[in-house]
């Protein structure tokens, strides 16, 4: 994975965002979600999947990978998937899916649109991620303060994550258990 550009400097805008949950030895693992009925297997590898967005608003979600020992997780697998800006999901090819591995320090990120809220869910980031022989974390990641996480049955506050001041990057650390 190599971070140029923008990703570079939203690199350096997401070191002032908190680690998301703050790893302490010990720590427990990236509560699990169900992963809905929009997955599609064998999305592609690329971190940047902004080509279509056109005028879309653009947003940047990155993080780390570490263990329940807070060591980085290298070569661990982060999926994304997500609806577009007006709630619906790509059913038919790959636009707003792809996948990606952790560099040696565990860092991951995707450029991507700002989904939306649907019908009974409120905005959410699909998200898999799978360390090299290790289980498979299956999750969904939450915005603070959305007006439809209350009404969410699935919304976890521990699963929220932190935002940039202009909102336009989210911030949240998976923790994996250990190998």
């Amino acid at each position: 994975m190599i971070f140029t550009g923008s990703s570079a400097h939203v690199w350096a805008q997401l070191s002032a965002l908190p680690l998301t949950p703050a790893c302490e030895t010990g720590s427990v693992s990236t509560p699990q979600q169900t992963q809905g009925p929009f997955y599609r297997p064998n999305a592609p590898q690329r971190n940047d999947l902004t080509a279509d967005a056109g005028s879309r608003r653009r947003f940047s979600l990155r993080g780390f990978v570490f263990d329940t020992g807070c060591r980085p997780v290298p070569e661990a697998m982060v999926e994304i998937w997500h609806a577009d800006e007006r709630g619906e999901y790509d059913n038919d090819g790959y636009r707003w899916r792809a996948y990606q591995l952790t560099d040696d320090a565990g860092r991951w990120g995707f450029d991507t649109i700002l989904t939306q809220h649907y019908s009974f869910r409120t905005a959410h980031y699909h998200i898999r991620v799978q360390p090299r022989g290790g289980e498979v974390l299956t999750t969904q990641l939450y915005f603070p303060d959305h007006p439809r996480n209350h009404g969410d049955r699935l919304f976890d506050p521990r699963l929220v994550m932190a935002l940039d001041d202009d909102r336009s990057t989210g911030r949240f650390d998976f923790v994996v258990p250990s190998l």
